[in-house]
């Protein structure tokens, strides 16, 4: 670990590493390869290569300081400068994902006074309420894997990849924010660094005191149901337990929060359909994927295997996986009762029987009913789809299938063992999905059956639906989307933004775009 004692020399070096190493073969390595008695070094970058099966490794790229190296200065990140000042105006940020909190958060550290609203409920109540949905069947609709304090990233694998450019700073900002919360310091070094749903637990109470320790507020089970533009250009947000009156609100819905998009289409602000994805989730066992990926049941050093497939079928549908969980599970993750959807999520140490994935088709509603559709129609389209998921037993039992029987169209006859904690049952998905989302689905699942060795022995489970949202938010420069400018449409929920960092990001832009104006 770096604690910058050597100042005047610094080089960066590559290493070759077995999977297993420790931090004295990378200190004699680093001393073989440069030749120093005296350094201190730190991690910049570590992934896995697994191009030859009998030879995996890890690739490190290292940071190195010594006082017998001439020359070349560590050039800084670039970091985000948030000056704190006495500020008059009152923030209101609604919802508690992502992108609400690191806007709130932003926002607190420089001065202004901000209240969260979040319509779920705080951590703690969140999990029993959880625990007695899985026991229970019983949903409860502000309060699930979805609904409450940090958002569906809470109960999710933690993925912080991102592919989004023009974002350094905001990604180091939130890195940090989550170590000094009690993230891994991996994370900043990491290719595919993840937090774990059980970590996650944790990191969410510690940012909640963070922002608290700002003089931030969070009101939690207070779902706002409305909203009105003032004469003296302020907003009031409509609750149940009363009104809040604000200069700015940011609006951070979650790409789930269906019923907070219609009250932003009723008030007039602008949403167009765009591309998402539907699909299934799939799972093997854990060792299976394994073995398909590095030839071995297991690989001392690494937790389990991953894989990312994609595939265009003839008819040009994207087919591919998302938000692979390996060593996880498949959750039922239903935000409103009547309804079905699934989603995997797996704890930082990747240690269950069982490896998932969305395995999703990429499509567009106009296109696919030949019509431009209006935002409403695209979320009752979505909504439709999970009540017919649901349907099919009334409940939260899934349908299912053998990836094996789906290509050759049969339907699945023998038993089957699953990570999903509610019943499975055989289904043709001819009977839920659009028939060229079918299609293009098991196009897709021939071709991934020929790239990973034993992908068809795996099984198909539920709907997924909630990769992306159906509708964007048509928004300014500034990430405003009135004429009043200060009313913000943030995150995931803005379909501007997808993953926890991409999302927070956006969140702390939209921040940081008030912070200017205001300071101008």
């Amino acid at each position: 670990m770096i604690n910058h004692m050597f100042k005047n020399g610094y080089r960066e070096i590559e290493l070759k590493l077995p999977t297993d190493y420790d931090e004295v073969l990378i200190i004699k390595n680093i001393q073989k390869k440069l030749g120093l008695k005296k350094f201190d070094y730190k991690i910049l970058k570590k992934s896995l290569d697994a191009r030859k099966k009998n030879k995996i490794v890890y690739l490190l790229k290292i940071g190195v300081f010594s006082p017998e190296i001439k020359g070349s200065i560590l050039e800084p990140m670039p970091a985000l400068n948030i000056i704190r000042q006495t500020r008059k105006q009152k923030i209101i940020v609604v919802g508690n994902g992502p992108a609400g909190f690191f806007c709130a958060y932003a926002l607190a550290k420089a001065g202004f006074s901000v209240t969260v609203l979040e319509q779920g409920c705080a951590l703690e109540q969140r999990v029993k309420d959880i625990e007695s949905f899985e026991q229970t069947g019983v949903l409860k609709a502000n309060s699930n894997y979805v609904f409450g304090e940090g958002g569906a990233g809470t109960f999710s694998d933690g993925k912080l990849t991102t592919r989004t450019k023009n974002i350094t700073a905001q990604k180091a900002f939130v890195l940090d924010t989550l170590i000094q919360a009690g993230a891994p310091a991996e994370i900043n070094y990491l290719n595919h660094p993840h937090l774990g749903s059980d970590n996650l637990k944790r990191i969410v109470k510690n940012l909640r005191a963070k922002f608290q320790d700002l003089g931030g507020q969070i009101i939690f089970e207070t779902k706002v149901l409305d909203f009105r533009l003032d004469a003296d250009n302020k907003v009031t947000l409509i609750t149940k337990k009363e009104a809040y009156t604000t200069d700015y609100v940011f609006f951070a819905p979650g790409n789930s929060a269906y019923d907070t998009y219609k009250m932003l289409l009723k008030n007039n602000l602008e949403f167009n359909t765009k591309p998402f994805a539907i699909g299934v989730r799939v799972e093997h066992l854990q060792t299976e994927i394994n073995q398909a990926q590095w030839q071995t049941p297991a690989l001392n050093g690494v937790k389990a295997a991953e894989y990312r497939l994609t595939y265009t079928t003839k008819d040009n549908y994207p087919v591919y996986s998302f938000c692979m969980c390996p060593g996880g599970k498949i959750l039922c993750a239903a935000s409103t009762p009547g309804q079905n959807n699934v989603n995997g999520a797996s704890n930082y140490l990747r240690n269950s029987l069982w490896a998932n994935s969305a395995i999703v088709v990429g499509l567009n509603l106009n296109t696919l009913f030949n019509k431009e559709l209006t935002a409403m129609e695209a979320l009752a389209w979505v909504e439709a789809l999970e009540k017919k998921a649901f349907s099919i037993q009334d409940s939260y039992a899934a349908p299912f299938n053998r990836i094996e029987d789906f290509i050759q169209e049969k339907i699945t006859t023998v038993p089957v063992s699953s990570s999903y904690n509610f019943p499975l049952i055989p289904y043709d998905y001819k009977q839920l999905l659009p028939p060229q989302v079918e299609g293009a689905l098991r196009e897709g699942l021939i071709h991934f059956s020929k790239k990973i060795k034993n992908f068809e022995q795996g099984i198909m489970v539920g709907l997924e639906t909630k990769t992306s949202p159906p509708i964007q938010v048509n928004r300014n420069e500034d990430y405003t989307c009135n004429e009043q400018k200060n009313i913000y449409v943030i995150g995931e929920g803005s379909g501007h933004a997808s993953g926890i960092i991409t999302s927070a990001a956006d969140g702390l832009k939209a921040a940081l775009n008030l912070i200017a104006k205001l300071n101008l």
